[in-house]
């Protein structure tokens, strides 16, 4: 008889195992055939900073662009130096990676920020700020922003004085390492 039992445990046990695997195959064909987009490196090509836009030279290199049903798009953005942004604002905010560089980046009323490679920047929707790059060294981040529900991703407004880009540095705002 406990030979008896075993087999029929064991054959449940099997029956349970076999019956779980189909189950799990089952929930995997929600997957088959569906693939990844890969987007090639140079896909869009480089464009330079509109003027209207930014003190200095800025190059800029679309990564991804927005692609339902997500909203938000990456560049990276190369700053020669002293080259800024103008004022702005992001509807529903700003992810900056800097890469290269040292990043300057102010808030309206505060004072001007160092940024180095490796530090992440979250702007929240709303704040008035800029970003570019210090006196003396170029400067690249990662730039990721979301749009809201019309398409639009930032709101530019004027362009930030020397006086704004220089405020509260010491050695003439020169890169400086991280301390």
């Amino acid at each position: 008889m406990k030979n008896v039992t075993k087999k029929v445990m064991a054959a449940a046990a099997a029956l349970s195992m076999l019956a779980a695997g189909t189950a799990f195959a089952a929930d995997d064909d929600q997957y088959l055939g569906k693939t990844q987009d890969i987007i090639r490196a140079g896909t869009y090509g480089s464009v330079q900073g509109p003027a209207q836009y930014f003190t200095g030279k800025a190059r800029i290199d679309n990564i991804f662009p927005e692609k339902g049903p997500a909203k938000f798009s990456g560049a990276y953005v190369t700053f020669e130096p002293g080259a800024r942004s103008n004022w702005h604002t992001h509807q529903v905010g700003q992810t900056l990676v800097v890469t290269m560089g040292v990043c300057l980046t102010g808030t309206w009323g505060g004072d001007v920020t160092r940024a180095y490679p490796g530090d992440v920047i979250q702007c929240p929707p709303g704040v008035k700020h800029w970003h570019g790059a210090s006196p003396d060294a170029a400067m690249t981040h990662v730039s990721i922003c979301q749009s809201d529900d019309s398409g639009s991703v930032v709101n530019w407004m004027e362009p930030v004085t020397d006086e704004q880009y220089l405020k509260g540095l010491s050695n003439e705002g020169k890169a400086q390492p991280r301390s």
